[in-house]
């Protein structure tokens, strides 16, 4: 029975359409907060998205259940695997949010996209068989990110924004892989509350100890801190960690990458930036590898 399902890939490609507006709001947002304040405070907005939501829905639960039987808001195995999940996603967000002081959104997309390739291969030391034709549609969407991310012309040298960006889509590949191994077993809008909660206080310690936030500086940033803390955090981390249910890790990474193709596509509609060649280009063989990562996942399932 293959594992990936048309629902996981529509709540997959919802994240990344999702993802992929609030990267403009992220670079906004950095223009008036520093790093560890925006990651910070878009995970507490998360945390207070959720957090209602999950106690109106357990007590409606709770109702139809004998006494004995009631649901705890948080047991013993999701708090541990939240808060493992949530250190690995402070890492990753964090790293990304400070490479914005050193390099270009383009770069930082197409690196932090990189996930999709260091997912099957991590996925190689526990044992993970990866079809070849998988290994094809990676190679496809990696061509595919740099034809819309990447300028040739500007490449410029590696700078230390550059490797905060591949920090980032190393611990975002192992977000996946864990994502993939707790969501099965746990309630997977807890393990996203818990996982915004871990990694939102861990960013506020940071930001009262290494920055000085400020409420006039919070307020000029507040819509691009709503969307990413309601939309990007709230929302489709959610559905992410709901959409890898249904759906093998390296076909799941590869979907996600799809948020800098709804990037480029955002910011052409919300900012009237025209498209370019090579971004239509890329965005055109992205498509084409989200399609072949399904052809070989009805192969592999077939043969398997």
């Amino acid at each position: 029975m293959q594992k990936t399902q048309f629902k996981g890939v529509f709540l997959l490609l919802l994240t990344a359409f999702i993802w992929g507006v609030a990267f403009v709001a992220q670079s906004e947002g950095m223009e008036h907060v520093d790093a560890f304040s925006f990651s910070g405070i878009r995970m507490i907005f998360g945390v207070c998205v959720l957090l209602p939501f999950i106690i109106v829905r357990d007590k409606m639960q709770n109702k139809k259940l004998p006494d004995g039987q009631k649901t705890k808001l948080f047991d013993k195995k999701l708090l541990v695997c939240g808060s493992m999940l949530g250190v690995v996603f402070f890492c990753a967000c964090n790293l990304q949010q400070f490479s914005f002081y050193y390099s270009s959104a383009g770069k930082i997309a197409f690196i932090t996209a990189l996930y999709m390739f260091f997912v099957p291969l991590f996925g190689l030391f526990f044992k993970k068989r990866v079809p070849w034709l998988t290994w094809v549609c990676v190679a496809f969407g990696f061509v595919g990110l740099y034809f819309l991310c990447i300028d040739p012309a500007n490449l410029g040298g590696i700078n230390v924004g550059d490797l905060l960006a591949m920090g980032c889509a190393v611990f975002f590949a192992v977000q996946i892989l864990m994502i993939e191994k707790f969501a099965p077993d746990v309630d997977g809008v807890k393990l996203s509350c818990m996982q915004f909660l871990v990694a939102g206080v861990m960013s506020c310690i940071c930001m009262f100890v290494f920055e000085s936030p400020s409420l006039p500086a919070i307020g000029n940033a507040i819509i691009p801190l709503l969307y990413a803390g309601v939309m990007s955090c709230g929302i489709a981390y959610t559905l992410q960690i709901v959409g890898q249910k249904f759906t093998e890790s390296t076909i799941a990474s590869l979907i996600m990458c799809m948020e800098s193709v709804f990037a480029v596509l955002a910011s052409a509609l919300l900012l009237n930036e025209v498209l370019t060649t090579r971004e239509v280009i890329g965005c055109v063989i992205m498509f084409v590898a989200i399609i072949l990562s399904q052809v070989s996942e009805m192969k592999f399932g077939k043969n398997k």
